[in-house]
């Protein structure tokens, strides 16, 4: 089983960036996927979510209106797409599978929003 997320880096306030992440060795379009994010010295918190099928997303207040998540179940692929960043967006991002007890996690992407 892998996730491996990639698309991270150093991008100004108000800029964008487009996470991916590639699944393989279980079947992707069971499971429920999720993007976290862990702040230097802070929590890993929920950033956003989308459905097996992609028919339902739900996302964190603070990104709510600027981040979008997607998936390609064809391609075993799940998207967060970040808009109008803030410095406060800066964390390492973190791809999640979840389907009923079983939970897999990617080793994390690095986003630094500064100027």
């Amino acid at each position: 089983v892998r996730l491996v997320e990639s698309g991270g880096d150093l991008v100004q306030p108000g800029g964008s960036l487009t996470l991916s992440c590639a699944a393989s060795g279980f079947t992707f379009s069971n499971y429920y996927m999720k993007w976290y994010r862990q702040a230097p010295g802070k929590e890993r918190d929920l950033v956003a979510g989308i459905s097996s099928i992609g028919g339902s997303t739900n996302y964190a207040d603070s990104v709510k209106g600027r981040f979008t998540i997607s998936r390609d179940n064809a391609k075993n692929t799940v998207t967060l797409r970040m808009n109008s960043l803030k410095p406060e967006d800066t964390a390492v991002y973190y791809c999640n599978a979840v389907r009923l007890r079983v939970t897999y996690w990617g080793q994390g992407t690095e986003v630094t929003v500064s100027s």
